[in-house]
């Protein structure tokens, strides 16, 4: 199953937790977030996506007032991103856990919730959640990677924000922590928090998200739910030669709908088109080897997305 249901009702989901315009950020000469219309809605998980130095924790920083826009506006819970009647409806753990090396997890979390003016029943609570409470009288320095991305998320968690951020969640956890974090996470959504999360692990996101963002050179490519953003199945074709069978393909799914999977060549065609497809390819004089219908992943859109040129396009050029 690709996505989950969203919770909430019809009206709450009308209302936008996030809403930015035209949000931007420059560092000196470098544009690290261009100009990004972001919007979240109450009640769903949002997976934010893009490679490395793409613009994603930037983003987030400015939503959570931590950095100041160039221009451009953010707006949170209906209000101005950053403003103290926001910071306190608003989790986060953003670039990694930072706690006191010489406390227990639980006194970490107590130092936080003493400063939210929260009561101590909500570091147990919160401990339980993220499965940490046989651990919780531990030193912070003790644990491991995923213990500490556990606390974080814990943290993040305290006092039931109506937002909950998370910058790549599941980082250091093992198959078993990741398996839970994302249960975690689908369980906030159905009681009515809203998820923000950044990850570069695109099949977690595709199980676990309502709608993507996708960002690339600090600009919003795309922002869909995650089964219109698959798109429709396509046919795969194993022919050869491969640069007519490539040639044959692009004529007739048009260039951009082309790419190619190692010797085999996809092409967003509906069902009724294939015998025209099969049809032009032997008359092209191809062998045809097989033609059969996949399914797209969200890595594969993604990868098609923020890639500067198509594999197809680059193994034209090498055959022709």
């Amino acid at each position: 199953m690709h996505g989950r249901a969203v919770g909430g009702s019809l009206g709450d989901m009308n209302e936008n937790v996030v809403q930015t315009h035209a949000l931007t950020k420059r560092y000196g000469a470098r544009l690290a977030v261009d100009r990004v219309d972001l919007t979240v809605r109450r009640g769903e998980v949002y997976g934010f996506l893009g490679p490395n130095g793409a613009g994603k924790t930037t983003t987030l920083r400015m939503l959570l007032g931590l950095v100041r826009a160039t221009s451009g506006t953010a707006h949170v819970l209906g209000r101005t991103a950053g403003s103290p009647g926001v910071t306190a409806k608003v989790g986060a753990l953003i670039e990694g856990p930072g706690f006191y090396p010489y406390l227990s997890g639980r006194d970490n979390l107590r130092v936080m919730a003493r400063y939210r003016q929260l009561p101590e029943t909500e570091v147990d609570a919160a401990l339980e959640r993220v499965d940490l409470s046989d651990r919780g009288d531990d030193r912070f320095r003790s644990y491991s990677l995923g213990m500490k991305q556990r606390l974080g998320v814990a943290s993040a968690l305290l006092g039931a924000p109506e937002l909950v951020v998370l910058d790549e969640p599941t980082n250091g956890l093992d198959p078993a922590g990741m398996a839970d974090m994302r249960s975690l996470i689908v369980a906030l959504a159905r009681g009515g928090q809203t998820v923000l999360l950044s990850s570069h692990l695109l099949d977690e996101v595709e199980e676990i998200c309502d709608r993507v963002g996708v960002i690339s050179r600090g600009r919003l490519l795309r922002e869909a739910p995650v089964q219109e953003l698959r798109g429709d199945s396509r046919l795969s074709v194993l022919g050869s030669p491969l640069d007519i069978t490539l040639a044959v393909a692009m004529r007739l799914g048009g260039e951009d709908g082309v790419r190619l999977d190692g010797d085999r060549v996809e092409l967003d065609l509906p069902n009724a088109a294939t015998p025209a497809l099969v049809r032009a390819l032997v008359s092209a004089g191809v062998d045809v080897q097989e033609v059969r219908r996949t399914e797209r992943s969200l890595e594969d859109v993604f990868f098609e997305m923020t890639e500067p040129r198509s594999g197809a396009h680059r193994q034209l050029e090498e055959t022709s």
